[in-house]
């Protein structure tokens, strides 16, 4: 991650949801578990709605697909993990 004294992040996040396109990489949250809570993950974004998204959640698999709120860090319900 960047500036914690190691290489800078790999990635280059879009936090703006109104410029959202397919294929940006983004933060996303998953709630509703507490295990995960607060924990950020990385994924693709491979559809962009109005007001949701949809989040490639493994890049191993393509059929795994979140469904996420369209904001800075979408947030994924954690019933479809």
């Amino acid at each position: 991650m960047q500036g914690m004294g190691g290489d800078d992040c790999p990635f280059t996040f879009n936090f703006d949801p109104a410029t959202f396109k397919a294929g940006d990489t983004v933060s996303y949250r998953i709630t509703g578990n507490p295990m995960f809570e607060g924990m950020p993950f990385l994924g693709e974004l491979v559809e962009v709605h109005e007001d949701f998204v949809v989040i490639a959640g493994d890049p191993k698999d393509p059929s795994v697909r979140y469904r996420a709120t369209r904001e800075s860090r979408p947030q994924v319900d954690a019933d479809q993990i």
